[in-house]
Formats: structure tokens, sequence, C-alpha cells
């Protein structure tokens, strides 16, 4: 009797763990988020548990003929998928798993299975898991677009698109093909965005992206590198898939406006730089690099047109990025020296002063023309320090000849346009003539038109403070940029210099001739002293003379010289 009262207590106690089992496990499905169908083999029984409403809410699985009706609830490209894992029954692995997307488009669905095998390695139960995983696969989707598209505009990006050029190339290089790249650059972009606003930039961005996606093809990739710039690569390039075709399409198309949200026009010109593989480059960045710098001479050469590659560009631009180099170690070190040239009334050809003119000797000894020099140093702003270091040492050794020699002489200054906009030049040019104790009235501040044309506003402001100061200003190379007579009349100056390229010419073009002495009328009805560049000889001295030209400069009378030259000069002058 014990033994048997034994016996049911232990089943009851066994039935009532498998009733705590059974409710904990009962716990865990409807808690998760997951679905599960268990399939026994066996008894060839199917059972669905947890959440499986929310994945399948119209289909009831019974028995195993209704798990076909699975099949309706998957796109089609995953239905023989979902079948090997409702029926196959593996032997060599215990588990199965895969990945479906259900109809409604949006919803993907992770089914991850186990199985159960008899000691003859039959399958004997089964249960399939499925899980919810459509916000991961969204975000690694969003992660894998932004990999290798630009969100701005839907184009590949620069990384994306320079990995699509290596395998043109690669395969180009196998099939003896041509590979072009365009680089191509919105023109002025950047006064868009100072003058319209960022949000106005990116849209002009995308809309332009936008209009180049047209071209997008299995032989033609087009990228938004950054900002305003675009690159395109063409696959062996012919007919619609050509340069000229997409040119002519760009060119048709900036034409018209592009409108804004904010309801504004604005029409746009671009330039564009070419190189093709393998004849400019056979490596990818460097195919990149070389249509990138035939693009800046496009811009160079006045906007809105496209340039080729050719050696010569490129020997060019290697040897302004070794001298740029080469400056910025100069600046470093103050390795320059200053020039200084005589000019003299024409009339007795009396001392007038002397410009102070900076030279160049690099590391090998070779002599670099500020004409190559200065436009690359205002360019990567070391024309501010270089312009400093010659205004203090010009005027410290005009200081020193003043002492010696005690002669009544200008001091003419270059001043460049970025010297001039910045805030401080004023303040500390003449915390240097303060220092050397110099009188103002000696110097003259020599700047270009091109200065005027930035802010014509606020430098003719300054002008007038450095003339309150009693500073002499003289406007250079007039006649050659943009000159107008309508700005000219107001300008607070006090010398107009003459270009050498007038000079050069004036004897023996008439044309040249009138409008030198146009010039000189001129400026003389203004108000102006005249200085004429370059003369260089007799017969140009009697002409500029003839016409009334008040002063000249050139190699006729004074040769750039060194400070020692111009100190036994200014003795001589005694």
């Amino acid at each position: 009797m014990d033994e048997l009262r034994y016996r049911v207590d232990l089943l009851s106690a066994m039935n009532q763990r498998l009733t705590n089992d059974e409710k904990m496990y009962r716990l865990i499905c409807n808690t998760s988020n997951n679905a599960f169908l268990y399939v026994n083999f066996v008894e060839n029984t199917v059972k669905t548990l947890a959440n499986w409403s929310f994945y399948f809410p119209e289909v009831e699985i019974r028995d195993m003929k209704d798990l076909a009706k699975l099949y309706s609830q998957v796109e089609d490209k995953y239905v023989l998928p979902l079948r090997d894992l409702l029926f196959l029954e593996k032997t060599e692995l215990n588990a199965d798993s895969g990945m479906i997307k259900l109809k409604d488009g949006r919803t993907w669905v992770e089914c991850e299975s186990a199985i159960l095998y008899d000691e003859d390695g039959h399958a004997t139960d089964k249960v399939i898991r499925f899980k919810d995983i459509s916000k991961f696969k969204n975000q690694n989707e969003e992660l894998t677009y932004m990999a290798y598209y630009d969100v701005l505009t839907g184009l590949y990006n620069r990384n994306y698109f320079v990995r699509l050029l290596s395998d043109f190339i690669r395969t180009a290089e196998e099939e003896n093909a041509i590979v072009t790249v365009m680089f191509v650059d919105i023109d002025d972009f950047r006064k868009i965005n100072d003058g319209m606003g960022i949000v106005v930039g990116d849209e002009v961005v995308q809309q332009f992206g936008q209009f180049l996606s047209i071209f997008q093809g299995e032989d033609i990739l087009v990228s938004h590198f950054n900002a305003d710039i675009y690159c395109i690569a063409i696959y062996n390039p012919s007919g619609n898939k050509s340069v000229e075709y997409i040119y002519k399409k760009i060119q048709e198309r900036v034409k018209k406006p592009f409108i804004m949200s904010t309801g504004q026009d604005l029409l746009l010109s671009v330039s564009v730089g070419v190189a093709e593989y393998p004849e400019a480059a056979r490596l990818t960045l460097d195919l990149i690099n070389c249509a990138e710098i035939v693009m800046f001479k496009a811009k160079k050469l006045g906007k809105d047109s496209i340039q080729y590659f050719d050696a010569p560009i490129l020997s060019d631009f290697l040897q302004n990025v070794s001298i740029e180099n080469k400056l910025k170690e100069a600046v470093f070190n103050q390795n320059f020296t200053i020039n200084f040239q005589p000019q003299y009334y024409t009339a007795n050809k009396k001392l007038r002063g002397m410009e102070a003119l900076i030279r160049w000797r690099d590391n090998d000894g070779k002599m670099i023309s500020p004409a190559v020099f200065i436009p690359i140093a205002e360019k990567n702003g070391t024309i501010v320090p270089i312009g400093m270091w010659v205004i203090e040492e010009s005027i410290k050794s005009f200081c020193g000849w003043k002492k010696k020699t005690a002669c009544e002489v200008i001091l003419s200054l270059n001043i460049s346009a970025i010297q001039y906009m910045r805030a401080d030049f004023i303040d500390k040019l003449l915390g240097i003539i303060k220092k050397y104790d110099v009188n103002p009235k000696e110097l003259e501040l020599e700047i270009t038109e091109s200065v005027l044309i930035e802010n014509f506003k606020e430098i003719t402001e300054k002008m007038c403070i450095l003339r309150d100061y009693g500073i002499r200003i003289s406007l250079d190379d007039f006649g050659t940029g943009y000159s107008s007579l309508s700005y000219l009349k107001g300008l607070p100056i006090d010398t107009l210099k003459v270009d050498k390229s007038f000079i050069d010419t004036s004897i023996t073009d008439e044309n040249t001739r009138i409008i030198t002495e146009t010039i000189i009328v001129m400026a003389k009805k203004l108000g102006f002293e005249t200085v004429a560049e370059g003369v260089e000889t007799e017969e140009q001295f009697q002409y500029l003379d003839e016409i009334g030209c008040d002063c000249i400069q050139g190699y006729l009378l004074g040769k750039p010289m060194p400070k020692e030259e111009i100190e036994q000069l200014l003795l001589k002058q005694m």
C-alpha cells in the first residue's frame, strides 16, 4: 500500500512539475515577439505558438496540409526557401536558417529551425522560429545606401565611384578599351552659398545632380564628389555615351534657369575637365586628378568651358605644386630679397623715388619670377606674411637711407588684394611706419585694379583713411584690367601708372599710341601724376616726354638693384 501511495505521489509530483514547466514555456512564448511552428513528423501533426497572428494573421494551421497556405504570404522569390525550411529533414546538421520577406513589402522575417532525431537518425520533431528583423534589415539597407550613395543627390558617392571606376579601368586594361573621366564644377558656387544661403546652395547641388543622373547607365558612372563637384566616368565613349554628347546636354540644360523652392530662378555655368585612360593616367586616382587639374585650367581660362588633358597642363600643374611647397619653406625661413627700381621725373631725369620688388632664389639656386610665385602665394595665403615682410624690410632700408642722405624721395610698395582686404592691414602698416619713424608722405602704396573689383566701397574707404595719414595711393597697371572711367573719377588716388604693354608698342602701333596719349591727358585733367613703366629705349623716353608723362620707370635709366646700390645712387643725388 505504501509502495502504491509512493508511486501515486511521485506521479503527481512529476505531473505538477510538467504543468509548471508548461506554464513557464507558455509564458515565455506569449511574452516573445517571435512566432513558433512545431512539426511532429512521427504523428504528422503541426502546431503554432506565441505571436503567430502578428506574422500570418490570415493563415490558421491545423494540420500538415495547411502549411502550403504560408506560400501565399511571402514574396515569390522566397517561396522555395520557405518550403525547404518547412519540410527539409536535416540528417547532417541539427539546424537550418534563412530569411524571407512578407507580401506586405515591409516585413523581413528571420526563420531558424531546430530538429530532433531518433536513434536511427530519422527526424521526429521540428521547431521553426519566426523573428521580425525589419528594423535591423532597414537600418542595414540604409547604412549600405549611405556607404554607396550621396544622400543629397542620390548619385554614387566619391568612395563608391572610385571603386567602380577602378573596375572600369581593370576591364579596360583587359579589353584594350578607353575610360574617360569628366570632372564637372559649378562656377561661382561660393557666391550662391554666401549670397543666397546654404539651403539654396544645397538645392542647386541637388537639382543639378538629379539632372546628371539621366546619364547614369551600365557604361556611365555619375557621382557627387562634394560641394559643387561631380565626376562622370564613361567606358568606351561613343555616340550618346561620349563626352561631347554629355557636355552638349549639360550646356543645353544650364541655359535654362533652375527654379528654386523659394521661387528664385538661377542660371548656372559649369567648368569641365576631361582626362582619358590610358593616355592621361593608368591609375584610378591619377586619372581623377588629371581631370581635376584640367578643370581648374578651364576655370582659369574664363569658366563656362571644357578643357581636355594634355601633357603641358600637367607639367605646369606639377611645377606650381613644387613651387608652392618651396614657397611655404621660403616663407618660414624668409628666403627672399628685395630689389629697388628707380623712378625718374621725365622733365629733368631727377630721381623721384624707387619701387620695392621682391625676388626669390630657391634652394636649387634658381630664380623664380614674381609673376609665377605671387599668384600662388595669393592662392594659398602666404602672400600675407610675404607682403608684411616686404613692407617692413623696405621701410627699414628706406629709414636707413634717409638718415644717411636726407634725400626727398618716394618709396613705392606693392600691396596685394588679399593684404588690402585684411581688417588689421592699416593698423599693421601704421605700426611699421611708427616703428621706423618714417614720414607717411614719403610712402606710396601701389594697388592694381583687381583690388577694386572685390569690394569697391570698402577698399575706397581704406584708401581714404590711408590718404588722411598722408600716404600716397597709386593705381598700378592701369588699362589692362577692368578699367572704368566712372569709378576712376571718384578714387582717392595720387598716381596713375601706365602699364608696360602700352609702352612696348606705343611707338609702332597707332591704336596703342592713341590710348596711351588719352590716358596721359585724362590723368592730368583729373589731377593725377603719371608714371610710365617698362621704358627701355631713348625713343620711348622722348615720346613720353613729348606727350607730357610726368615720370618714367624702366631699364633705360635704372634696372632693379639691391639696397646697397640704391644707397650709392642716393648719395650721388646729394
